[in-house]
C-alpha cells in the first residue's frame, strides 16, 4: 500500500515511518507538516493509506478528511484519546492509533487496513441520489414589484441575506428579494454556487481572490465560515 504521512512534528513523523519500514507491504510516498500541502498532493496522486494527526495549526485531521473529495483510508494517529467516537463517523476512517504507538498496535491498524472495504465514492452516491439537481436551467424568476424578472444565473456573482430579504448581485445590477438563502441555494446549481457562510452563496468560477478566511467576488470581500471553509478548498482547482 501506498501510504504518506501528515503530522506538524518531525519526531512524530519519523516514528510512523520507522514503523512503516517493518511492514513490506508499506510504502511511504511523502510526508507533510501541514494540511495544505498535503491537500495539494492528494489532489493530484492515488495513495492508498494515510497516518494522520488530528491536531494541526489552521487545518485539523478531520477538516482535511472533510476538504478531500474521495478520501483513501486513514489511519489516525494522535496523542488525544477524547475524539475516538466522533473518528469513526468517518467512513474512511480505519483505526485510531495513540500516541506513543507501539509496533504490535501499529500491526493491527495495518491488519484492519487491508481488509477494509471503502464505502462508495461521494460521485457514485451523488448519481443515485434523487434530490440532486442538474444544471439544466440558466435563468432565475424572481418578483419584484409584481413583475417576475429573468436572471441569467452565470451572471449572478453573490447573494446576501440581511432579514427576510436577500440581494442578488449580478454584473449589471442588484436585485433586493423577499426570500430566504435557504430557497434561492435549493435554485441554483450546486456545481456553480456554494454558500460560504450563513449569510452568502458566491459564484464560485467568480472568484478572484482568497486570503486567510475571506474571500473577493468582484469588489465584495466575503467572510467564509470555518464549517464552510473544508467545502470551499474542496471544490478549488489547486495547483
Amino acid at each position: 500500500m501506498n501510504c504518506i504521512i501528515i503530522d506538524d512534528e518531525a519526531a512524530a513523523r519519523a516514528v510512523v515511518e520507522q514503523l512503516c519500514k517493518s511492514v513490506d507491504k508499506l510504502t511511504v510516498q511523502e510526508q507533510f507538516s501541514n494540511a495544505i500541502q498535503a491537500i495539494k498532493y492528494l489532489n493530484q496522486h492515488k495513495v492508498d493509506l494515510i497516518f494522520l494527526d488530528i491536531y494541526m495549526p489552521d487545518f485539523t485531521g478531520f477538516d482535511l478528511i472533510q476538504t478531500l473529495k474521495n478520501p483513501p483510508k486513514v489511519i489516525l494517529t494522535t496523542s488525544d484519546k477524547n475524539f475516538a467516537i466522533e473518528a469513526f463517523e468517518y467512513d474512511c476512517i480505519v483505526d485510531y492509533l495513540v500516541k506513543p504507538i507501539t509496533l504490535p498496535r501499529f500491526l493491527k491498524a495495518i491488519q484492519k487496513a487491508e481488509k477494509f472495504d471503502m464505502p462508495k465514492t461521494k460521485e457514485a452516491k451523488e448519481e443515485t441520489s434523487s434530490g440532486k439537481k442538474e444544471n439544466s436551467e440558466n435563468q432565475l424568476y424572481v418578483n419584484i414589484d409584481r413583475r417576475l424578472i429573468k436572471i441569467e444565473i452565470p451572471s449572478i456573482y453573490l447573494v446576501e441575506a440581511k432579514g427576510d430579504y436577500i440581494t442578488i448581485k449580478t454584473d449589471t445590477k442588484n436585485y433586493t428579494v423577499h426570500s430566504t438563502l435557504k430557497k434561492i441555494e435549493e435554485k441554483l446549481p450546486d456545481d456553480l454556487f456554494l454558500k460560504v457562510h450563513r449569510s452568502y452563496v458566491i459564484n464560485l468560477k467568480r472568484i478572484i481572490d482568497i486570503e486567510d478566511n475571506s474571500v473577493l467576488i468582484a469588489k465584495d470581500v466575503i467572510p467564509v465560515s470555518r464549517s464552510n471553509r473544508s467545502e470551499l478548498m474542496k471544490r478549488l482547482n489547486l495547483l
